[in-house]
């Protein structure tokens, strides 16, 4: 069960998670896109850590709601709305829940999955952050409608947004900045599927 203690405890480790991978993240969006992706998602995390302390009362809906909120207040470009959008939707569907486990987890994931796609008026094959958390979606329905536990059916999940992933790289952008690229931008990773990878890691790690 994840109650509001071990809640923080993830977004603390996603806002080291991404200090640490920013140079990586801004790298790949310098050769599609704004190369500010790395940057301006550290910056959001370092903001929802330094309100961590108020989260103590708080339970796991609201924490996430302030997370959202806070990154749509602190994330330039496409990311800010699109990460805060999803963190608010996934409160909304964990509003007032002191703890959730594997069912209320995929209900929030759902729910942030289904904000992302109607914020960015973007579907799944468009080389986006989508192409790394439909196929985990899609994973930890199948592991939890299967009996997995929450981490078990996490590291489902982990492993098929790493194929989407990879699959970027086959993938002509028609959204955002890269789609500006046409065919130049086959063969680049996408920096919002990558960071969406990196967040559920260290999701399934700190479970």
């Amino acid at each position: 069960m994840i109650d509001n203690k071990k809640m923080c405890e993830i977004l603390g480790a996603m806002a080291e998670k991404v200090q640490e991978q920013k140079d990586f993240l801004t790298e790949l969006d310098n050769e599609i896109g704004d190369g500010d992706h790395g940057i301006n998602l550290a910056r959001g995390f370092a903001a929802v850590k330094e309100k961590m302390p108020s989260f103590a009362d708080k339970d796991v809906g609201a924490i996430l709601k302030v997370t959202g909120m806070t990154l749509v207040s602190t994330v330039g470009g496409a990311s800010g709305p699109l990460y805060g959008t999803a963190f608010m939707k996934a409160g909304m569907a964990c509003k007032g829940m002191a703890e959730i486990g594997g069912k209320e987890f995929l209900a929030a994931f759902s729910a942030a999955v289904a904000g992302i796609k109607q914020r960015g008026k973007s579907e799944e094959g468009e080389k986006t952050m989508l192409d790394a958390l439909c196929p985990a979606e899609r994973a930890l329905t199948e592991a939890l409608g299967g009996g997995a536990d929450l981490k078990e059916a996490l590291g489902k999940a982990v492993d098929a947004a790493e194929e989407g992933l990879v699959h970027t790289k086959d993938i002509i952008a028609t959204k955002g900045r890269a789609s500006y690229l046409g065919e130049r931008s086959l063969g680049h990773q996408d920096p919002g599927a990558t960071s969406s990878l990196l967040l559920l890691q260290v999701f399934e790690a700190t479970l």
